[in-house]
């Protein structure tokens, strides 16, 4: 059975088949809404049950609290259509003009950034180019036809590679790969561009970027992209991390601060060592946001890393009195398993 979705508040409609996922039918019909993870895990695709009935059967909806399914929440990649919908979602309207390619990369190369985290340098073929907005991400198709997800560390303009922050986890199936196994010159098969967490072009706000480990790389790829396009709104960037040497391209960013009037960067850690000698801001990053930006409401906020970190925040700056509209979020999710 087919049913009819509308959008609100733009009133754009598409047709939706009884078991097909309403992130997959939009995507279909070339309208980009909100998703990052796509599995249910991270809650950014979630939108508004204005009319109508959903159903998730099996899938997994954690990021659905059920004080957020009470007042009409619903996880937009994971729902399937029960009647005729009315949703209210934010609409990603530069990302439809993309194409999602499936291609061949070569490793070029692999370099150590910390102790575990490795940058990795992906090829395309010479005849290609990978056209996405920063902070987007791609899939890394692995051969037992799982992905694994990672964001884009290089900004669009800069494309002759592609730039990835890998961290490695023990147990990880793709990560003790890179780690232990991968090699210059190696092929891998990529997807993309995915989601739809980049820099809104339209508003004036200033901006606030909350990096949480390698959610440093959007913030990388976004604050290159608005140096070299001469953005000129101020931007504050936030980096929450452990220790000291977590700081893995802490002179990158030191250089932006220092290069660029309207740009600045805090480092925080949450467990300095002693060796660490450090006297810049501890504790939660969220918090060091707040302590230097109380009017938080007067800021457009982009937060990138641990689900942890992701959901404290949200938490802490709604009850500060930031906008829902006003907050875009890429919560990382870490699998483990082969599939």
């Amino acid at each position: 059975m087919t049913y009819t979705v509308t959008l609100e508040p733009s009133k754009h409609t598409f047709d939706i088949e009884e078991d097909e996922k309403i992130l997959e039918a939009a995507l279909r019909h070339g309208f980009t809404l909100p998703y990052g993870c796509r599995n249910g895990a991270c809650g950014s695709c979630l939108g508004e049950l204005v009319e109508g009935e959903v159903d998730y059967g099996t899938s997994n909806r954690s990021a659905l609290k059920p004080e957020m399914e009470a007042s009409g929440k619903i996880l937009i990649c994971q729902a399937t259509a029960r009647s005729n919908l009315t949703l209210k979602v934010r609409e990603v309207a530069r990302a439809n003009e993309i194409e999602i390619k499936r291609l061949p990369v070569r490793v070029e190369s692999l370099r150590k950034l910390s102790h575990d985290v490795m940058e990795l340098k992906l090829k395309l073929p010479e005849s290609e180019r990978l056209q996405f907005l920063a902070g987007q991400y791609i899939d890394i198709l692995l051969k037992d036809g799982s992905a694994r997800a990672f964001s884009l560390a290089n900004p669009p303009h800069r494309d002759q590679y592609l730039e990835l922050h890998i961290r490695h986890v023990q147990g990880g199936y793709f990560t003790d790969y890179v780690f232990n196994s991968l090699k210059e010159k190696d092929l891998l098969r990529v997807q993309g561009p995915q989601g739809s967490f980049f820099l809104d072009d339209d508003s004036a706000k200033p901006i606030l970027m909350i990096a949480g480990g390698t959610g440093f790389a959007p913030m990388q790829s976004m604050l290159e992209h608005a140096i070299e396009d001469g953005d000129k709104r101020d931007f504050h960037l936030f980096w929450g991390v452990r220790g000291r040497e977590d700081l893995y391209s802490n002179e990158l960013a030191e250089q932006w601060a220092k290069e660029h009037a309207n740009i600045s960067y805090t480092p925080v850690l949450s467990e300095p060592a002693e060796e660490d000698a450090w006297t810049g801001e501890t504790g939660f990053v969220h918090e060091a946001v707040l302590r230097h930006h109380p009017d938080i409401a007067a800021y457009d906020v982009y937060m990138a890393g641990p689900p942890v970190m992701v959901e404290a925040a949200k938490k802490a700056f709604s009850e500060t009195g930031l906008p829902e509209e006003q907050l875009h979020f890429d919560s990382f999710e870490f699998s483990s398993a082969k599939k």
